[in-house]
């Protein structure tokens, strides 16, 4: 408990003071002038998000639900918050998903036990990374039918076609046998933390066995709860597009829907080959640029349209962290330890 109170006000703070540095630096009259521009425009594009988190928890709930153990059985909206509070957490750390995903196993761990809460964590995270290499291989049939390609850019789609395919494939073998045994006999070959990671696996690898039994248990046997949850995820990634597509008709940009994919998928990659920028300062904005002008708009529309993704990353950052102030998980119909523990907070 006395953990989860620390790490939970660690967060709270760098989270208002990194919120804070963002309003600064972009400045109040900036965030206004944007807001005003956009018009009615800008409330889809904050709702279009609300869908987004919605269809992440729906995902996320598919993984934790087991009917072998009834404490599994989470309120949607405990999942939801969950959800939120751990993307926000993600949002503000230097390295994408190093903050959120322990927090939502500290918060799940009295409910669900250390096991299943670390192995449901790591499978709906593993279950957003395959929906994104799966969105990236649509993205690219859809600008090689819809884009016109040089010989250099059509290469460079034959690249990534690739890369995706073997990428889906290590998931799939992820799914398959787990990962993180595999993982620990790794950095155990690795100089300078082999004696600690021998340490772990000596101490720990009963626990690290039965987490890759049940990673490999969704994909063998719970099928339908497997395609759910991805299938949520990928829709998950296509109404991302929506705040592009929005953002494009409040400045009287003619792109349709298909362009509005593009885009999202084009800039999506090149942010996450640069990951490490917290929000992915610079980078998102290059991508739109990019991508905008391979389907033939202005790039500089990018930089307006990576203003307001900025300003709806703000005012979701803002929500996250007053739901982390109250962020409980409890099971459907009755008080579970989890709730106990974080009403205390």
């Amino acid at each position: 408990m006395k953990s989860t109170t620390i790490y939970k006000a660690l967060f709270l703070v760098l989270g208002v003071i990194f919120l804070g540095y963002m309003i600064y630096g972009m400045g109040l009259d900036v965030i206004g002038a944007n807001i005003k521009k956009m018009g009615f425009w800008f409330i889809p594009v904050i709702g279009s998000w609300l869908v987004i988190y919605v269809l992440n928890a729906f995902a996320f709930k598919a993984i934790i639900e087991d009917p072998q153990l009834p404490a599994s059985n989470l309120s949607f909206w405990s999942v939801l918050r969950l959800t939120i509070t751990g993307y926000v957490i993600n949002y503000i750390t230097p390295f994408v998903a190093l903050g959120g995903e322990p927090y939502r196993i500290m918060l799940l761990k009295p409910a669900l036990g250390v096991r299943k809460a670390t192995s449901s964590v790591l499978l709906y995270s593993l279950m957003h990374m395959f929906s994104h290499v799966l969105f990236w291989l649509a993205s690219i049939v859809l600008i090689v039918a819809f884009v016109p390609l040089s010989t250099l850019m059509l290469a460079g789609c034959g690249v990534m076609l690739v890369v995706g395919l073997v990428l889906g494939f290590w998931f799939i073998r992820v799914y398959q046998r787990g990962f993180t045994v595999s993982t620990f006999r790794l950095l155990e070959k690795m100089y300078f933390v082999n004696k600690i990671v021998k340490g772990f696996m000596a101490e720990k690898i009963d626990a690290l066995h039965e987490i890759d039994e049940q990673i490999r248990i969704l994909y063998a046997e719970r099928k339908p709860r497997f395609y759910a949850s991805l299938g949520l995820e990928f829709a998950a990634r296509v109404v991302g597009c929506a705040e592009i597509y929005f953002t494009a008709q409040a400045v009287g940009l003619d792109m349709s829907i298909t362009e509005s994919l593009i885009v999202s998928s084009g800039s999506s990659l090149f942010a996450n080959l640069i990951f490490f920028f917290p929000m992915q300062l610079g980078t998102r904005e290059g991508g739109l640029a990019l991508a905008l002008q391979s389907i033939g708009m202005p790039a500089a529309t990018g930089l307006f349209i990576g203003i307001v993704v900025r300003i709806r990353e703000l005012v979701w950052i803002g929500i996250g962290l007053l739901l982390l102030q109250r962020t409980n998980v409890q099971s459907v119909g009755k008080e579970t330890a989890l709730e106990t523990v974080s009403n205390k907070l």
